[in-house]
């Protein structure tokens, strides 16, 4: 088992103490997810919140596990303070994404720390690309940056199709922010890790292009 550092502790107890809040107390859950309609009308702080609801304990679990196994390698490359910073930003720009993509649909809702956790991963990627991931169900180890690329990828893929209740935007645009400020904390990973942090590049590359071209 992993030490866990203290700012994963809070981090954790907060997804965990507001998430069962938002179980068992409807009003609180609709107050404070990310629903376009309410963020129009200056709701401004569901951007943050929602990203500490959750749907269900699995839901929740999920989340939780995923950043309980990679924020020690994000902390002990960046320290506690830039690791929030990561935290926090793709939480953020996860839900920007959202807001963007959805913008003209009122009734678009989401919850989930999905975001800031896939900025964490992405983030844990470039320091570790060669770590070897487990899919579910799947025992075969993947080494992470094929993981990452494949992730995204499919994260595109389900952007455009709209498949599942999933909030793909988010996982891109967490992505987008863990990626961009791991970089922009540790520039020296362009030297040490180029092919890398090109590779990862690529889905942020192919969104950008999609949205261009209006295809997503």
């Amino acid at each position: 088992m992993l030490d866990i550092a203290i700012v994963t502790l809070i981090i954790i107890a907060a997804n965990v103490i507001i998430s069962l809040k938002g179980f068992n107390d409807f009003s609180f859950f609709e107050k404070y997810k990310f629903n376009i309609a309410s963020i129009r009308r200056g709701e401004q702080i569901r951007m943050i919140t929602s990203g500490f609801l959750h749907v269900d304990t699995a839901h929740l679990l999920f989340n939780m596990l995923t950043l309980y196994f990679f924020a020690n390698i994000v902390i002990n490359a960046l320290g506690t303070v830039r690791f929030l910073l990561v935290y926090m930003a793709s939480l953020l720009v996860g839900n920007l994404l959202s807001f963007y993509f959805h913008k003209e649909e009122y009734h678009y809702s989401a919850v989930g720390a999905s975001g800031a956790v896939t900025g964490i991963l992405y983030s844990a990627i470039l320091f570790y690309p060669d770590m070897s991931l487990y899919l579910f169900f799947i025992p075969i180890p993947i080494p992470a940056w094929i993981f990452g690329l494949l992730y995204l990828l499919y994260s595109i893929y389900g952007m455009k199709k709209r498949i599942g209740n999933i909030g793909h935007d988010a996982h891109l645009g967490g992505a987008i922010a863990g990626y961009a400020l791991t970089l922009l904390f540790m520039p020296g990973l362009l030297e040490t890790n180029l092919w890398i942090v090109l590779v990862l590049a690529v889905p942020i590359g192919i969104l950008f292009v999609l949205h261009k071209l209006g295809n997503i």
